[in-house]
């Protein structure tokens, strides 16, 4: 397996373990080979803004070729993994009946596997979500958002169109009320109430976005007083946050929500947590057993062995969103994700030298609740604030997640000129 004398290092998905491993791992020691359905990674905080226009989609992802310009890269889905043999079973991500290409599979043997394939969005099952409804996981799933926005804008705008079926084309319902959900509806709201105002005078004032969420609250990892405040800034602005409330069903149309007349909307925006992929569901691997199914690790994020005891696969290792230490869960974030891998890149390059267990260093939770306003909470007591400084704190961010310098310049840029002229809204 080992290639030129380097161990061969596989990587199973692109997302921000995947990326940054493939980026700062030692290829002087490892081979290294990535397997992942998507050319590009998503830089997710990002997802929201570029989708509205405050800078270019190109900011909001990344080239996985390009980032790991020393790895092999395959665009193929991980079909499952023989432990015994070091192989991975892998089929190429092309969809037969589109373009013609047969789907063909393939195996990759292995020294070292890292398995970081990520999660996908949890319909919970409800009928009609696959099929009406917009996620936003992908740079293609925000492209998907602003067009479908400026198509029902333009509908409403017909003159052939009612005021009824306008306010009902520019309902805009976002299940999850999660730092996703509300950011969206934060970004939607400004873009509503400022640019928007100017070019669609007419529609643009019924645009009215509503939250839904089946907890009793939104926001529900920060402090109460940070959520209340979230909720009564948001509802000052127009936003409804309808919380307690199941969504039985969806159609083309309407919402179908338990003990309620159905909710009419024009564009439904999905973001209600995440659903373990296929191919961890089928790993056979210890598994967690309540809520997300995720691959338990050790503290050196080594993957476990199904029933045996403390017993783990010594070249196989898991992160992201898709893995949990046992006995120390943590959120499914960025942050996490980001850490973990710092954490495996210094161990592999090392060549496992002295074995330290993975510590997380928490961070500020900041979200960005619209109209330049934030909340942030941090990991001290009293480390809570909201305004305008915490809008900041938020949008320098954008600059934290982004690893390039391209795209730091493009970002800079795009700011400066929205703050000159605004948002160019006809050309989004």
């Amino acid at each position: 397996m080992a290639v030129d004398g380097r161990e061969h290092l596989v990587i199973i998905g692109s997302g921000w373990a995947g990326l940054y491993i493939a980026q700062y791992i030692d290829t002087s020691h490892y081979a290294v080979s990535i397997v992942s359905p998507r050319r590009t990674s998503a830089y997710t905080p990002l997802l929201a803004s570029a989708a509205c226009g405050l800078f270019p989609f190109s900011c909001a992802e990344e080239s996985v070729r390009a980032k790991g310009r020393n790895c092999n890269f395959a665009k193929a889905n991980a079909l499952s993994i023989d432990f015994d043999t070091n192989r991975v079973q892998c089929e190429a991500a092309f969809d037969e009946d589109e373009d013609g290409f047969p789907s063909r599979e393939f195996y990759l043997e292995y020294d070292q596997l890292i398995i970081c394939p990520g999660c996908q969005t949890n319909t919970f099952n409800t009928p009609g979500v696959s099929e009406h409804a917009l996620f936003m996981k992908h740079v293609s799933d925000a492209m998907s958002l602003r067009k479908k926005l400026f198509d029902q804008l333009e509908k409403a705008s017909l003159p052939c169109t009612t005021a009824e079926e306008a306010s009902a084309l520019l309902h805009v319902a976002i299940v999850g009320g999660g730092p996703t959900g509300v950011e969206i509806t934060a970004e939607l709201s400004d873009l509503a109430q400022n640019e928007l105002k100017d070019f669609y005078p007419a529609v643009a004032p019924l645009i009215h976005i509503t939250i839904f969420d089946v907890a009793s609250n939104i926001l529900g990892a920060y402090d109460k007083r940070l959520y209340e405040y979230a909720t009564e800034q948001m509802a000052k602005r127009g936003v409804r946050v309808a919380t307690n409330t199941t969504i039985l069903q969806v159609d083309r149309t309407h919402l179908h929500v338990k003990g309620s007349d159905p909710v009419p909307y024009g564009m439904l925006l999905w973001v209600a947590g995440n659903k373990s992929i296929p191919f961890v569901d089928n790993l056979g691997v210890k598994k967690t057993s309540q809520g997300l199914v995720r691959i338990v690790t050790d503290s050196t994020l080594r993957v476990k062995k199904v029933g045996d005891g403390n017993g783990v696969y010594r070249n196989v290792f898991a992160l992201g969103d898709a893995a949990d230490i046992d006995g120390q869960p943590l959120p499914t974030t960025a942050e996490v994700a980001v850490q973990k891998s710092k954490y495996l890149v210094r161990r592999l390059n090392s060549r496992f030298g002295r074995e330290r267990p993975f510590a997380f260093s928490n961070k500020r939770l900041v979200t960005y609740i619209g109209a330049h306003d934030g909340i942030i909470e941090g990991s001290a007591v009293d480390e809570r604030w909201s305004g305008q400084k915490a809008w900041l704190s938020w949008r320098s961010g954008s600059f934290t997640w982004t690893r390039t310098w391209r795209n730091w310049v493009l970002i800079m840029w795009a700011m400066v000129m929205n703050f000159l002229f605004g948002r160019d809204v006809m050309r989004l």
